[in-house]
């Protein structure tokens, strides 16, 4: 099915009603903390971190600048190792980088002497896939992503959205059961920016990944997910978890609606004074 020629959802069904059979755990983290020591003494990152994800769903981390959210993703993803606490995906304990999990980083992580199409499928030559399957997997995101034109360009050859649209395709193609996302579109200008959180949205209602996905931009966090966590300043605590009870499809419109301005309203409040 191509990009949004999903089905329309009525627009006031809310994302918890949703593909209910598709709502099963498949990240818990639980009590988990990281420490660093150093000949000065140990700092608390993050402290008793727990929260749940769900399958197919899109949750975001925010929180003050330096509350943990980058290391906390980083333990997810295996980069860090936790001092205390599990992390699980579905049966299993992390304690390292794997397959499973996609990473979708804050700079642009592309091969430089590698064309799009390359990028994208390098990941498959690993998995020892036929190249006539790997070419189609190539193309499909290349659809989705919109650069079927750039497929044998290079990475200089890209703007910045650009890439990250490649990164994205390339972490996605690789069919990842987690895609963990650290802030990926801060490094973009304002109208590059709304543009990549609308397609991000789009790619999740038609591939369904499971995303968690920290930024500092509480817009952003309110547009594209089913449920936020918030952050305590360093260390770094779990204040509060808030569903996002926003129409299932849509688009950069929702922005300027009441609904939307209260839940964002209500998520700053939770960062700056702990309180609705």
């Amino acid at each position: 099915m191509g990009l949004l020629k999903r089905k329309k959802t009525d627009f006031s069904v809310r994302e918890e009603h949703i593909e209910a059979n598709l709502a099963n755990s498949i990240v818990y983290v639980r009590n988990l903390q990281k420490v660093y020591s150093s000949a000065k003494g140990s700092v608390t990152a993050v402290k008793d971190i727990n929260i749940n994800v769900l399958e197919n769903e899109f949750v975001s981390i925010v929180g003050p600048s330096g509350c943990g959210k980058s290391t906390l993703l980083r333990m997810i993803a295996g980069l860090e190792t936790a001092t205390d606490g599990q992390i699980v995906i579905r049966d299993r304990n992390i304690i390292g980088p794997g397959a499973d999990r996609g990473m979708v980083f804050q700079s642009y992580t592309l091969f430089p002497w590698m064309t799009v199409g390359n990028n994208i499928k390098f990941g498959f030559k690993l998995r020892k896939m036929p190249k006539e399957q790997q070419e189609e997997i190539v193309n499909r995101y290349l659809k989705i992503i919109k650069l079927e034109k750039f497929k044998n360009s290079f990475p200089r050859e890209l703007s910045g959205g650009m890439k990250q649209r490649v990164a994205i395709a390339r972490a996605l193609a690789d069919s990842p059961e987690v895609l963990l996302m650290d802030e990926p579109f801060s490094a973009l200008d304002p109208k590059t920016r709304e543009d990549m959180q609308l397609l991000m949205r789009q790619i999740w209602q038609e591939e369904k990944p499971t995303v968690i996905f920290v930024t500092h931009d509480i817009e952003e966090a309110v547009f594209l997910s089913g449920k936020i966590y918030v952050l305590t300043s360093r260390p770094g605590i779990v204040k509060e978890e808030i569903p996002i009870l926003l129409p299932y499809n849509r688009d950069l419109s929702l922005k300027d609606t009441e609904e939307f301005v209260k839940l964002r309203k209500q998520v700053n409040a939770f960062i700056e004074h702990g309180e609705i």
